[in-house]
């Protein structure tokens, strides 16, 4: 016996650790770049700069060159000088071509500096007069608006551009103030060939064709002041479904091949906006809202004044968007419409007050549509994204970013929507809205700081909040608790002691909080609200008997990371407790830190049978993580489930296990599975296994036709972690000929994966040609991943054409995926080749593993039955 599990114990120790450093150490993503427009950093603190001028009005007249991807224009500039006057006028201009500059003032003279147009005039301007500059230009934009042409491989018949502002996009189309601390009126006309529109901010005045040219000019006028970066112009071939809300027209523009995907797309924007304006108590503050799908965004979604541009990556069908729906990015967008352009943060320091409020309004829309577990499931899917950072050591307000966009990540989103929803929490629902809504009309068509936010909520709360404030916005991090729960019962006291764990320093302060704690005994409950500010303090709670669940933070109000400890037989009955769903959830992830059998039983209750899928969900990743045999038959006969969520997940986590009982049930239930996302997660959970079965369903999974070619697309990623080279000629095929069924960045994804695959042959020449020709497509997603691509092909041919193309913008992304790839291929890294035979080993391993298990089993029943007959023996009289 004791040889046996020695035996057993020997073999998984000494074999763990190598799988766990080989395998799916080499399994990581490789990361993608940020394709939003940048500008060079710069050290120190930022601010806003100081406002020589006051914008009163910006004019565009421009005509777009869709075969040369070039734009020219006249960008006529209303002012007045601020103050003081003005001797010299500068203005942002990225790469701009200047023919002519005209003014109502006499000008002495005019640079161009590649950056700026600066403008001298012959005498000062005084101080509040009125005044014009008129700059007649034209650009080659690389950056602020976009071209998708045939010739740039986009579908025909679909030609459009699009522009992106956010944050210093439009310097690079036209000269202009462009920081947000400046709001003016503006309008746009854009001559297009007859047949095409031009979609812009505001309303449109008129549509007159120009029977000289041929051209039609298009007028649209912003009349209510905004921001440089809200401006916005959509032009080209677009269809679209319309609708209205009251008096306000809705509209929604997608290029014609993808019309039949607008309704699922646009459905549910007219009760957003009823929603928004009943729970805001502010109207919609534009003349319309139109809502434009382009292709290749650079991002999700752009809040542009009065109109919205959209990504077609979010266009579902009516099976996918029962797993991941475009509607939280439609109602995040719209609410931009009040929180970032009604009032726009001051400087980008302050993005939360633009990306929180939208992000918190998302979650609350989803409350008022699907109920309070819906939204508290949305806050928990937040409060991850925070609290799971290693290196949480930044502010939301923060002033030493290098470029904007290092403002505009877990901080500004997810964080921010937090500090939304403690404020709403502590304020009570009806005080909250009246805050903010005072708040919107105070600042109204202006500019805001987190300080004229904190100004309001003071006045009308009649409390302090600087020190919430600054504890949770001008510092950085959040709570670390410890809590503890025992019971005295000599004294009918409930201890609970807590401890501050955060680690300490110049921007991690000593949080003061308040921490409700529920006492529920059978159906009666006590909630006590703790006030937490030290390292370390206990509290008493005087109970009329011994508590059946102890809760902290019952109604899920507090930012803060919890550990939180007490018996085990209160999880099983919080796991029970049918109101309280983050309850359940909590219950389930500190059971399955010590999972018995009897915990894994109860795990898989809640996967089957509780009523909210986020639930089921937890379970089922629960499952996955305990890593027993038991939990791995558990999600086996749990992949059946009717919610779409809740199957998926139970299908993704069953393949999480790696054993020879997976492969098999994965492939049988993707004849039938109809949704692609799901089938996508059972072809990924193959991606370990390489038996001929397996490799048989990728190749046909590799080309099937789906919704955006989700199982195609998953057949790629799960050969590329095979690292087969058997699959480099199929995945030539598939993306030679019918490479424009993807997405730009799925085919730059399966690029990447030829590259792996290909590494360690000798003959790298057809994949080394395929993906030269890529260098030289016009999509940036593409050629930046064919770059990277020939860095993981690590074959020094690559270098002479890679160097080439290391020209341009040092910030360029296409540059630097350049000098990635070509500092990869002169160090020599290769991949490890060893995976196939280390996975195989370890099946074996396993089989071996569970045989002996077995006979250890089989022995230990003799050996004791040995003994119970022993026993008898000596005890029965002779």
């Amino acid at each position: 016996m004791n040889r046996i599990t020695c035996l057993c114990l020997f073999v998984v120790s000494c074999f763990a650790p190598a799988i766990n450093a080989n395998v799916f150490g080499a399994e990581s993503e490789y990361c993608r770049y940020n394709l939003l427009p940048t500008e060079p950093g710069s050290e120190g603190r930022k601010y806003a700069p100081s406002k020589e001028i006051d914008v009163l009005h910006l004019k565009l007249e421009v005509t777009p060159d869709f075969e040369k991807r070039t734009v020219a224009g006249i960008a006529r500039t209303t002012f007045s000088p601020v103050a003081k006057p003005l001797n010299e006028l500068r203005l942002d201009a990225v790469d701009l071509y200047v023919d002519e500059v005209k003014s109502s003032q006499a000008i002495e003279d005019y640079q161009n500096t590649g950056e700026e147009l600066v403008i001298t005039f012959k005498k000062p301007i005084p101080a509040g007069k009125e005044s014009w500059v008129e700059v007649t230009y034209s650009a080659e934009p690389e950056l602020g608006l976009y071209f998708r042409t045939p010739e740039m491989g986009y579908q025909e018949g679909d030609t459009h551009l699009y522009t992106q502002g956010e944050t210093h996009g439009h310097r690079h189309w036209y000269p202009c103030y462009d920081y947000p601390n400046e709001r003016f009126t503006s309008e746009i006309i854009c001559n297009l060939p007859e047949g095409m529109t031009a979609l812009s901010n505001g309303k449109k005045v008129s549509e007159k064709k120009n029977s000289r040219t041929g051209l039609v000019a298009w007028h649209w006028l912003q009349d209510k002041p905004h921001v440089n970066y809200l401006v916005t112009l959509c032009a080209g071939y677009f269809d679209s479904i319309e609708d209205r809300y009251r008096d306000i027209p809705l509209a929604f523009w997608m290029p014609p091949s993808r019309i039949e995907h607008a309704r699922i797309y646009f459905d549910g924007t007219k009760k957003m906006m009823a929603f928004f304006e009943d729970f805001i108590g502010v109207e919609y503050p534009w003349d319309k809202y139109d809502q434009v799908v382009v292709d290749d965004f650079v991002a999700g979604g752009m809040e542009n004044t009065s109109q919205t541009t959209l990504t077609t990556r979010a266009i579902q069908d009516e099976e996918t968007r029962k797993i991941r729906s475009a509607e939280g990015l439609v109602a995040h967008e719209l609410a931009h419409q009040w929180f970032g352009d009604l009032v726009t943060c001051k400087d980008w320091s302050h993005a939360w007050l633009n990306e929180g409020f939208a992000t918190y309004y998302d979650a609350l829309y989803h409350e008022h549509e699907y109920g309070r577990d819906h939204f508290l499931w949305e806050m928990r899917g937040n409060a991850n994204s925070v609290l799971s950072r290693k290196n949480d050591d930044k502010p939301i307000v923060w002033r030493e970013y290098e470029k904007p966009f290092d403002q505009f990540d877990y901080r500004a989103y997810p964080k921010g929507s937090w500090i939304l929803h403690m404020l709403r929490s502590q304020l009570g629902d009806d005080l909250y809205r009246k805050c903010i809504k005072t708040y919107l009309e105070r600042h109204k068509f202006d500019v805001a700081r987190t300080e004229d936010l904190m100004a309001v909520i003071e006045e009308l709360s009649g409390r302090d909040w600087d020190q919430f404030f600054d504890q949770y916005v001008f510092h950085a991090h959040h709570p670390e608790l410890s809590v503890a729960y025992s019971w005295d019962a000599k004294s009918k006291l409930a201890k609970i002691a807590v401890e501050q764990k955060q680690k300490l320093s110049e921007n991690v302060l000593t949080f003061t909080v308040p921490l409700k704690v529920r006492f529920i005994m059978g159906k009666n409950a006590v909630t006590e609200t703790l006030n937490v500010s030290k390292t370390q303090e206990d509290f008493y709670v005087s109970l009329s008997k011994k508590p059946d669940i102890v809760r902290i933070d019952p109604d899920y109000e507090l930012l803060a990371k919890m550990d939180v400890k007490k018996p085990r037989p209160m999880l099983f009955a919080q796991l029970e407790n049918k109101d309280d769903m983050m309850g359940r959830i909590l219950a389930i992830e500190a059971l399955k830190e010590k999972a018995d059998g009897k915990a894994i039983e109860a795990i898989q209750k809640a996967l089957n049978e509780d009523s909210f899928w986020g639930v089921r969900i937890v379970a089922a990743d629960a499952l996955k993580e305990i890593s027993k045999k038991e939990a791995r038959e558990a999600l086996l006969v749990s992949m059946d489930q009717e919610e779409p969520r809740a199957r998926q997940a139970a299908i993704r986590a069953a393949g999480g296990y790696f054993h020879a009982s997976v492969p098999p049930a994965l492939i049988a239930l993707l004849d039938d599975e109809i949704n692609p996302m799901i089938a996508g997660s059972a072809i990924g959970g193959l991606a370990r296994y390489h038996t001929p079965e397996v490799e048989a369903q990728l190749l046909e999974e590799l080309t099937s036709d789906s919704h955006n070619q989700i199982r195609s697309v998953a057949a790629i990623q799960a050969m590329e972690k095979q690292r087969m080279p058997d699959y480099i000629a199929p995945i030539l095929e598939r993306l030679e000929n019918s490479g424009d069924l993807y997405d730009s960045r799925e085919f730059g994804q399966a690029l990447e994966t030829l590259g792996t695959l290909a590494s360690e042959e000798d003959d790298k020449v057809p994949v080394l040609s395929f993906l030269l020709t890529q260098l030289t497509n016009p999509k940036e997603t593409i050629m930046i991943a064919a770059a990277n691509a020939l860095g993981l092909l690590n074959d020094p041919q690559a270098i002479a054409a890679l160097e080439s193309y290391d020209v341009g913008r040092e910030d360029d992304p296409k540059r630097k995926a350049v000098q990635k790839a070509l500092t990869t291929l002169k160090s020599g890294n290769k991949t490890d080749a060893n995976i196939k035979a280390l996975r195989e080993d370890f099946l074996k391993i396993q089989e071996t593993n569970e045989k002996l298990q077995s006979e250890f089993e089989e022995m230990k029943k003799r050996l004791d039955a040995e003994d119970e007959g022993e026993e008898k023996a000596e005890a029965d009289p002779a």
